[in-house]
């Protein structure tokens, strides 16, 4: 919270609601798109329907997974920075 007790304006709940709903807005419009425009695929699985959505939400949720994974061995001590 700032000096005025007002939160920033990217953690209100209003906010958030908003860019929730304009992020999927666009999500879908994307996906909507793939009806009017030819791509031009190289195999047959990117040419499917909604190729680069799933795809996208499949590799984002890989690295994740892998950064969680990264994590456990790269972690330090609670207390590395006291000595």
């Amino acid at each position: 919270m700032s000096e005025t007790g007002e939160k920033h304006w990217l953690v209100r709940q209003e906010t958030v609601r908003l860019l929730w709903r304009v992020g999927l807005a666009v999500l879908a419009l994307l996906v909507i798109g793939d009806f009017f425009v030819h791509g031009h695929p190289y195999s047959r699985i990117d040419g499917t329907f909604g190729f680069y959505a799933w795809y996208g939400l499949i590799t984002c949720a890989a690295m994740v997974i892998v950064a969680k994974g990264l994590g456990v061995f790269l972690k330090r001590r609670d207390t590395y920075y006291d000595n």
